[in-house]
């Protein structure tokens, strides 16, 4: 067991059911920022489980000597220097290719290919892993950047966005035994009916991945069912609408209903009394907001109140699973991002490459 401020137990609400699924489905995991002691201690810890196969990218060398620095095993673990890599060269030459076809510029592939977070999203894209978690050591936009540019779009998704999932000790009242999704606490700062819209359906999708029932998306506003009349709740309700024809046409089983506010959608008497009717009878597990400040706060709000732990800005709208960590996220972070990305890795495969779920 890895010390710490965190370790793992079976009977984890959310990361125990991944724990167990993953262990016959194990996934390749890419860490750029891989000289960082919280991701050394996750990395051991998804060995221990036999839940990831984690791949860091650093200098070898160094890597080991932090390990040994603070007794963390480094069995199975794979380490990647990305210049001396054998990949490099390769990688420099696709660069080339992918730069030229976005008309992204002169820069040098050799330069950017030792930029860990584009050599990490290289590996995404082309194969050589199958999810990637980064911004540990860097600003997020530098990492939301580099996945931007080298992994493809998903169909129908204009532009990025993100959701966080958070467990919420000591409430098993709430979502799905005590899990939340919220969206999008990262990304777009005032979305437009259409992005708000796509927000949802994607979030969906990745509770549906990690959760393994279906979901339950509250669209949130500062009204329930038109008590308040504003131009900003009518967009809130137009991309409800939106994203059900969406969930529909993708037959995702999920109930949607909006515009509610926040009590109406987690708290079912007052549904009852707010919302007659609601599919969601007040258990909603996937909290939509309508702008970034709003998503942003309510995230910052749970973290600092009522303890939440997150599993990390998972990244919605690329065409493979990839997840966002803060400077200051602890390793428990690091751990619960790497096994959601795996868990949507799954998701993924099943649902493009036709592997079995």
């Amino acid at each position: 067991m890895i010390s710490g401020e965190y370790s793992y137990h079976d009977d984890d609400p959310l990361l125990g059911p991944m724990v167990r699924y993953l262990r016959g489905h194990p996934k390749r995991v890419v860490f750029p920022d891989g000289l960082d002691i919280r991701v050394l201690r996750a990395a051991a810890e998804l060995v221990r489980l036999e839940a990831v196969a984690p791949i860091l990218l650093g200098h070898r060398a160094t890597i080991q000597s932090l390990a040994r620095e603070h007794g963390i095993p480094l069995d199975l673990i794979g380490i990647v220097d990305p210049e001396s890599s054998h990949d490099f060269d390769r990688f420099c030459e696709l660069y080339r290719k992918v730069s030229r076809y976005r008309k992204a510029g002169s820069a040098d592939p050799r330069e950017v290919m030792r930029l860990p977070g584009y050599f990490a999203a290289m590996m995404l894209q082309y194969g050589y892993a199958d999810g990637a978690v980064g911004g540990n050591q860097t600003i997020p936009a530098a990492w939301f950047r580099a996945l931007q540019h080298l992994i493809r779009r998903l169909p129908d998704c204009e532009t990025v966005s993100s959701c966080v999932p958070l467990r919420l000790p000591g409430r098993p009242d709430l979502g799905s035994g005590g899990l939340l999704v919220l969206a999008d606490c990262a990304v777009i700062p005032v979305p437009t009916v259409a992005q708000l819209a796509m927000i949802a359906v994607e979030s969906a999708k990745v509770a549906a991945a990690l959760l393994r029932e279906p979901p339950r998306v509250a669209m949130i506003s500062f009204s329930t069912r038109g008590s308040v009349s504003h131009p900003s709740v009518q967009k809130v309700t137009a991309a409800t609408g939106l994203a059900r024809e969406r969930l529909r046409a993708l037959r995702i089983d999920a109930e949607i209903d909006g515009e509610l506010e926040v009590d109406a959608a987690l708290n079912p008497e007052t549904a009852r009394l707010k919302a007659p009717g609601s599919p969601l009878r007040g258990r909603a597990n996937v909290l939509v907001f309508p702008g970034l400040s709003s998503a942003h706060s309510a995230f910052k709000l749970l973290e600092c109140t009522g303890r939440a732990e997150s599993a990390g800005h998972q990244v919605l709208g690329l065409a493979r699973p990839a997840a966002q960590i803060s400077r200051a996220s602890s390793w428990s972070t690091v751990f619960a991002a790497a096994l959601a990305v795996a868990m949507r890795s799954v998701a993924y495969r099943a649902v493009i490459a036709g592997e079995p779920n």
